[in-house]
Order: C-alpha cells, then structure tokens, then sequence
C-alpha cells in the first residue's frame, strides 16, 4: 500500500460517499447564504435542493475559499502520521485558491522536511476534478508512487474536458459574463450558452445556441469530436448539474446511445454550493478524458 494520500476540494462536486470509496479526502470550501456562512461538505449540511431552491426565492451567494493556515491544518494531520500528500485544487483561473495552498506546502515542507507535499492547480472545476482524482486513485492502487503520480497528473490535467451549458442566463448577468441587454435578448430568443475550460483553466463561452434541444446535441458532438478513442471511449465520465436534473439525465442518455462502452457507467451529480454560487440553477455540465485541450 502506497504511503501517501490524494486529497482534494469540495468543488469537486461528487457524492463524499465516492470519494471516501477511493480513498480521497477533500477540503472544504465555504459559501455565505444571505450573509450567513457554511461549508461547503458536498450537500451533507444543506442539501443541493435546498441550496438552490433558496436561491431561487432571492437568496444572496458568495463564496470563500480556505486560507493558508486552514490548508496547512487540513494537510498536517496526514503529515503527523508520517504520510505524504498530493493535493488536486481547484483552477487557479477561477480561484486564488491555489496560490494559498502553495504558500500552505511551502512552510509545511519546513515543519516536515521528511514528508512530500505536492500541489496540483486542476486547471479545472466541478465534476472535472472529479474525473482526474479517479484516475489518479486508479493509478495508486496499480502501485504508482507519488512522484510519478504527480508527474502523471501535471501531464495529463489539460486531457480532462469540461463542456457546459445553462439554460438560466440570470447568474451569468449578476456575475457579468454578459450584459443585461444580451441577457434579456437571450432569454427571449432561448439562448444556451456552450461553454468550456480553457487551457489556463477558464470558462470560457465558445457558442450561442439557440434551444434546449440543440445545445443538448451539440454539448455530445463536442464529446464526440474530443473523446479518446471516439465512440469506443469506455474512460470516467461524470455529468454535474445544479437544479436540473432532466436536462442532465437527457444529455446521459443520448451519450449511452453513441458511446455503447458508457452504458451503465456514467455518473450524475449535483453541482457544489460553491461552483453553484456563481452558476447558478440551470446548469449542465459533462466531463471526459479526451484529447488535450487547445485553445
């Protein structure tokens, strides 16, 4: 058994039930409810239902992410017992996160200087995460030890596709991604936006498509054109969504039908109160291993 362990974020929005079955830890965000404040533990507090229905009826969201000294408490008990650690955070394009916990691994490799702690900036989000932490516990559990790991991971955390979409363009006004003159010519015309992760780890809106059924086509056709090995692709694929749970079930289902090796194998979750905060009700998200992003 391998002495180190792979931690990362909550924003990684799965069930902590399926981290805990690949042996992963998380670190938890926090996220501010009508000025009241909670961690973000992956709906165990305020379940995601809850969370968006009180967004729905006006509630105001913010987020906060961990500071050095939470990093570093959250590492040190692993440290303590004589455990190195590799950490996958959260994209330093969304988040000023990732610069916390280098500071955070930094002054713990003073305090432990026989211990390794390796940080890893996911250029990535949500469920994303998610599918680079699977592979990563894969990997450890063939044998792979913690440098090569690491080394794996920096390599292969651009082949990680992230596609969204959003059928409610109210968060995408309050948090200024379009104005609200687009807004509001886009909700009258039914406008999706497609977006997705760039390769610093931004999102990034790629098309304007009109109609639910048509950004749900092309959100698969992006899988198509980029998953590895085309429709033969039998890798991790995960399916986040905040508050629209149909939407996401359509876009599994038509996936199941072109990529017959995913049949049975691919995961829906609930977008994290934190990525939730800025995203808001509406959104689907689908993740895959494919060929490396390119801008």
């Amino acid at each position: 058994m391998q002495n180190y362990v792979i931690t990362t974020c909550s924003t990684a929005d799965v069930n902590p039930e399926y981290l805990k079955s690949r042996d992963v830890e998380y670190l938890p965000f926090s996220f501010y409810l009508d000025g009241k404040e909670y961690k973000d533990d992956m709906g165990v507090t305020m379940s995601h239902r809850q969370f968006y229905d009180a967004m729905k009826n006006g509630a105001s969201t913010s987020t906060s992410q961990p500071n050095v000294d939470e990093i570093k408490d959250f590492f040190k008990p692993y440290l303590e017992d004589g455990k190195d650690v590799i950490h996958l955070m959260l994209s330093s394009g969304l988040s000023g996160a990732m610069t916390s916990a280098k500071i955070a691994a930094e002054e713990l490799k003073e305090e432990y200087p026989n211990n390794k702690v390796y940080v890893v900036d996911s250029l990535g989000a949500s469920s994303g995460m998610a599918v680079l932490v699977d592979n990563m516990a894969k990997l450890r559990d063939e044998g792979m030890g913690i440098e090569e790991l690491y080394e794996w991971t920096e390599e292969n955390k651009l082949n990680v596709h992230h596609w969204f979409f959003t059928t409610d363009l109210t968060y995408f006004v309050k948090g200024g991604r379009i104005s609200k003159v687009a807004g509001w010519f886009g909700t009258i015309l039914k406008i999706c936006p497609l977006l997705n992760v760039d390769i610093n780890g931004k999102l990034i809106p790629r098309e304007k498509i009109r109609g639910k059924s048509n950004v749900i086509k092309q959100i698969v056709k992006k899988m198509e054109e980029n998953a590895l090995d085309s429709l033969d692709y039998n890798g991790t694929c995960l399916i986040s969504h905040s508050d629209a749970y149909e939407d996401a079930k359509a876009v599994k289902d038509i996936i199941e039908e072109k990529f017959p090796n995913l049949k049975g194998k691919i995961e829906i979750n609930s977008i994290g109160t934190t990525i939730g905060s800025h995203a808001g009700p509406g959104t689907v998200a689908l993740f895959f291993m494919g060929k490396k992003r390119e801008d």
